[in-house]
């Protein structure tokens, strides 16, 4: 199985698609169970079950050794040249075809009605039937490469790609934004509601009473992941079903669900942007208990084939909801993301959302990164960033000119779990002020179309003025009660970056090689990192406990590093190794979540989630692909570390997913490092 998460902002848990995604906190299949008993519900969207059911010298030219990436004379082709077009090839993801194990994936169709057919074509293909959404125009299986492009030849099959998992990402904020004034003059979201898709929610905390108008749950399941529907399989609806505090929530005594709690009390909770919005809580992690994936025993993670889900469900609801709140993501984009792969896949929903009224509000990332993760990437969407209480852009928050409104993200107070209260930061806390503002917006003008209501929040906020990649740009930060009155927006802010942050451009270490690294002196065969004590590169805000009766430790706010110093590869794997450097296990393992996040080889073709795969994947250099897996494993960990730039690890990574590079194709790109 392998997983690319998508990461919230302060709290980290991970969501699932085919691969999962992940909560955006700073530091951050299918059974049908009753419908939801309020007035005219839609009908949750229902799955049919499946039937049956690292490291060379410095300056040493890589040699490709391996006979199947030596080519044959002649044979000198581009990578990523298919041999006919609308083949088979061209339906599979860049990737999958190297993949040596099964594979978890999307199956695309030409329309629903192709379910039936091509599950009876995957069966004498012998891959296994996951998920068959009886509405969705895609499937979930799982087989080998082989079996997957054998698959995908059926002209019935227009794509076969990863279902990749996201992460979640994570103050008085009300006061900042204008809200408590909104408040005194009774704009609270009454007759509107919000959707949170997240870990579920606290159904009996106080906060909430009375105002969890719906609950549905879709967790994906295979083998490894959990589904965390309280009925324990991939689909729930009706009351309980968004339960947060079950026993598969729980680990040692921690609540790994505690995120979509804090993110719905933000928005809508008694203390929230609106308290007078009704909550359609969707359950939309599993839980994942595989060290060599989370970088821990446990972790919740998000599919995109249970966010699809979801939004239909949430789509099809006989309610009005302003918006869908999503704080979570993967992968970071600097352009929109509407034509790659994933956005193709995942903008219909989005869309479909738009045309009921309802916006789709997401957490822009807490890498420091000047661009956005996914979904947030997508131009339908709602992109939102962090600041702090200061008015100043939080220090971890992703920026630029794919930013659509910055909220406060930094120490924010909300509900959590078991009754209580925490202070948590990360856009993950962000994007839930403007879901709720939306809500407050749409309950005034009930018959506004929804994107002019967030033309009218842009339009109202205080402009942030800063440099972005070069180039001056000005993102509003929200101000609703401005929006809610007509005001005029309050004046600018110039906004600095960072002292030594990655806005700056390092100067280069002249003995740095991006190239695999070489083995560190008597490193012995199987390395176990221990751990380190050295000043850490990664600012770690405390996270404050307000009312528990167990004060828990503080989370750390996981961001890029504020060195700015690229290392070398030889450097790279004395840090990993054995204590022996001077950067903390805590900040390598924040910086190889980062990498997992960003790129698409880490862990999809190469595990490298933790100190050990990672010191590994360094040391090995036997064949092409394993020096170009150093090479890059290089790359990204001194982008996390604080360096700028990612063209050449994204063109890179395209050669190396390719199935179609040559030896001489990996060992230039290799060398273009």
């Amino acid at each position: 199985m392998r997983l690319r998460p998508l990461t919230v902002c302060s709290i980290v848990l991970a969501v699932l698609v085919a691969a999962p995604t992940v909560p955006a906190f700073a530091a951050e299949p299918v059974s049908v169970a009753t419908p939801v008993p309020t007035p005219a519900p839609a009908p949750a969207p229902t799955a049919e079950p499946a039937p049956g059911s690292a490291a060379e010298p410095e300056g040493a030219e890589p040699e490709a050794t391996d006979a199947e990436e030596t080519p044959p004379e002649g044979t000198e082709t581009e990578p990523g040249t298919e041999t006919e077009p609308g083949g088979p090839e061209e339906k599979l993801e860049d990737g999958l075809a190297l993949d040596e194990g099964r594979v978890r994936a999307i199956v695309e169709l030409t329309d629903p009605a192709q379910h039936a057919p091509v599950a009876a074509q995957a069966a004498e293909e012998s891959v296994d039937v996951l998920l068959r959404p009886r509405t969705q125009p895609f499937m979930v299986v799982e087989g080998t490469a082989e079996e997957l492009a054998a698959l995908a030849d059926d002209p019935r099959v227009t794509g076969i790609r990863r279902d990749r998992t996201y992460p979640p990402s994570l103050a008085s904020s009300l006061r900042l934004i204008g809200a408590d004034q909104a408040h005194a003059r009774n704009f609270t979201g009454t007759g509107q509601a919000v959707a949170v898709l997240d870990t579920g929610i606290d159904r009996d905390h106080p906060a909430f009473t009375g105002r969890i108008v719906e609950e549905a749950c879709f967790s994906a399941v295979e083998t490894g992941v959990e589904s965390l529907c309280p009925n324990g399989a991939a689909t729930q609806t009706g009351p309980g079903a968004a339960d947060a505090e079950t026993a598969k929530c729980l680990d040692g005594g921690v609540n790994l669900c505690e995120h979509g709690t804090h993110v719905a009390g933000i928005a809508a909770g008694d203390k929230g942007v609106a308290p007078g919005a009704g909550i359609v809580a969707v359950q939309v992690f599993s839980r994942v208990n595989d060290e060599e994936i989370c970088g821990e025993p446990s972790c919740l993670l998000a599919y995109e084939s249970s966010l699809r889900l979801a939004m239909e469900y949430v789509a099809g609801l006989q309610r009005p909801v302003a918006a869908v709140n999503l704080s979570l993501g993967g992968g970071l984009y600097d352009t929109s993301c509407d034509d790659t792969e994933e956005g193709r896949a995942f903008k219909p929903a989005v869309d479909a959302l738009l045309a009921k009224g309802t916006a789709t509000v997401v957490a822009a990332g807490n890498e420091f990164h000047e661009g956005v993760a996914f979904p947030a990437c997508l131009s339908a969407a709602v992109a939102v960033g962090a600041n702090d209480d200061a008015d100043a852009i939080a220090d971890f928050s992703n920026r630029g000119p794919l930013l659509d409104l910055f909220a406060p993200g930094v120490d924010v107070e909300s509900a959590v779990p078991d009754d209580s209260g925490a202070v948590h930061s990360g856009t993950s806390m962000a994007a839930p002020h403007v879901a709720g503002a939306l809500a407050l917006l749409k309950a005034q003008s009930p018959q506004a179309q929804v994107t002019d209501l967030v033309d009218k929040l842009r339009a109202a906020g205080r402009p942030y003025a800063y440099e972005a990649a070069g180039a001056q740009v000005t993102t509003p930060r929200l101000d609703v009660l401005a929006a809610l009155t007509g005001s005029a927006p309050q004046p600018g802010i110039t906004q600095s970056p960072a002292p030594g942050g990655p806005g700056r451009d390092p100067e280069p270490d002249p003995s740095d090689s991006s190239g695999p690294a070489p083995t560190p002196d008597d490193p012995g065969d199987d390395p176990q990192p221990g751990t380190s004590t050295p000043p850490t590169p990664v600012p770690l805000p405390t996270v404050t406990v307000t009312v528990t009766v167990t004060p828990r430790p503080a989370a750390a706010v996981c961001t890029r590093g504020t060195a700015g110093k690229r290392l070398t590869a030889r450097k790279w794997a004395v840090e990993i190794h054995r204590s022996s450097g001077t950067i903390p296990d805590a900040t390598l393992n924040c910086y190889l979540k980062l990498v997992q996040k960003a790129s698409k080889v880490f862990p999809e073709l190469t595990r490298a989630s933790t100190l050990g795969t990672a010191y590994r994947t360094l040391k090995a250099a036997k064949t092409a692909r394993q020096r170009l897996d150093g090479a890059l494993l290089v790359g990204w960990l001194n982008w996390a570390h604080g360096t700028n730039g990612t063209t050449k690890l994204t063109a890179a990574e395209k050669v190396r997913l390719s199935s179609t590079s040559t030896g001489a194709a990996l060992k230039k790109a290799t060398k273009n490092l």
